[in-house]
């Protein structure tokens, strides 16, 4: 069974239990800041991965690194390390986040700028994505790429706008060559 059929079954399990025990907000918040720490640190995923540390070991480690994490976040963590599936942890997150976020009408979406939007930009642009997506949140991520040259690139997903002048410049090169 592939990797991401697996994390999905593993996110859809965690998703109802939040659901049934009304704390899937506070699962969100606990399971980014354990995606964080994944992310961030590949010491943790080699120690993990190790065949010759037991998992006993390896689950009290996790249990001191993620000491303030509740009891539900910190046993799906020591099953995937029973059953040797760490590796998946953060793919199991991104879809338990997208859970989340599907069910409270939410979505997330990083906006490439040339600068840092101001906050009435962000504002109009989330209020124009909400009603084009017919959504009722957009948690919008800005990150500065002075590559664009100048407008915005947004990907919602694995849908991206490209509003930028490099994209433009881009498409019209293509045109050129294919016209050729």
């Amino acid at each position: 069974m592939s990797e991401a059929v697996v994390a999905k079954r593993y996110a859809d399990a965690l998703f109802q239990l939040g659901e049934e025990k009304a704390i899937l907000e506070q699962l969100h918040q606990e399971l980014n800041i354990v995606h964080e720490v994944f992310q961030g640190n590949e010491q943790l995923f080699t120690f993990l991965k190790h065949p010759r540390i037991n998992n006993e070991r390896k689950k009290e480690l996790l249990v001191e690194a993620f000491a303030g994490l509740s009891t539900d976040a910190l046993n799906t963590i020591k099953l995937l390390v029973d059953r040797r599936r760490t590796e998946i942890i953060p793919s199991i997150i991104d879809h338990f986040v997208q859970l989340v976020n599907d069910a409270q009408g939410t979505a997330e979406a990083t906006v490439y700028s040339v600068r840092e939007l101001s906050e009435a930009e962000r504002q109009q642009l989330e209020q124009t994505l909400v009603k084009r997506y017919s959504k009722n949140k957009f948690k919008l991520n800005n990150v500065v790429d002075p590559s664009i040259i100048g407008g915005i690139k947004i990907r919602i997903g694995n849908k991206i706008i490209d509003g930028s002048v490099s994209g433009k410049l881009d498409r019209i090169k293509r045109d050129i060559v294919t016209a050729n």
